[in-house]
């Protein structure tokens, strides 16, 4: 618990000194590092449970379908065209390089992997990039990013001490047995409090309509779909008998075990804001 602890505070410690000094360029640099990282790992997984992705070019392609949005932006350059484009070229190489009992489940796994890392986190990117006519700051972006991130990886944070407080009902037992009723519930009311508390720090940023009343409100689903996401990683894992998707932070394990609850809640946010 203590190295658990001392990760979060120097993570967020990281997170926060590279938003005030590099701002947008400094965000999507970041969202874009942690999603190849994550995609690594989940790469590792898939190798774990007997596939065989094609995890370098994945993880290429994965850089620029997170980067989509901002690519969009700059250059017009359609957000999905990365995408399209790595089925193709996946797709080719399938039919020379794995074997014929293989060539499926490569192709599935690569695919899958692009699709639940980089393509749901390219809509934190999508937040986060100022465009033309934007009724918000590039400030204002900046902070509903934090607020969405904030709002989910505090739930795993409440989930946790609210679980060993008071925990006894299992929420799903064969997935994740340490979780439980008790703790989802904190975890959901700690989002609450958290989207609430940045919603009235940043007021002066975010839309009229985000008041901190509000702001508890939405925090909520993103909170319960941050547990699901939670939940997901952990069939991964399951299916590829590891135990933590890697060991690069000490108490919270591997980069997919710290970005698997924002994977799930970045298109939610980018929904409930309804940003262009």
């Amino acid at each position: 618990m203590g190295k658990r602890i001392f990760s979060t505070v120097l993570l967020w410690t990281i997170v926060g000194s590279v938003l005030w000094f590099t701002r947008t360029t400094g965000a999507i640099v970041l969202t874009t590092l942690i999603s190849v990282l994550t995609l690594r790992e989940f790469y590792v997984l898939m190798h774990g449970a007997g596939y065989d992705p094609f995890d370098k070019f994945g993880m290429t392609f994965g850089a620029a379908i997170t980067l989509g949005p901002w690519l969009h932006s700059r250059f017009g350059l359609p957000a999905d065209l990365f995408l399209a484009f790595s089925t193709v070229i996946f797709a080719i190489r399938l039919l020379g390089e794995r074997t014929p009992e293989t060539r499926v489940e490569a192709l599935a796994s690569t695919l899958f992997g692009i699709i639940y890392v980089p393509f749901m986190l390219s809509y934190l990117v999508a937040i986060i990039t100022p465009l033309p006519g934007d009724t918000l700051t590039a400030d204002g972006r900046l902070l509903l990013a934090l607020w969405l991130v904030a709002v989910a990886k505090f739930c795993d944070t409440g989930a946790l001490l609210t679980g060993l407080a008071i925990g006894r009902h299992k929420m799903s037992p064969q997935i994740s047995p340490k979780k439980t009723w008790e703790g989802a519930a904190g975890g959901i009311c700690t989002s609450m409090g958290v989207g609430a508390l940045i919603a009235w720090l940043a007021r002066d940023h975010f839309p009229p309509h985000l008041t901190p009343g509000v702001a508890a409100l939405l925090a909520a689903p993103i909170g319960a779909v941050a547990i699901v996401a939670d939940l997901i990683e952990s069939v991964i894992k399951r299916r590829a008998n590891i135990k933590d998707s890697g060991s690069t932070i000490p108490g919270i394990g591997g980069m997919f075990d710290l970005s698997d609850s924002i994977i799930l809640v970045a298109p939610l946010g980018y929904l409930i804001f309804r940003l262009p």
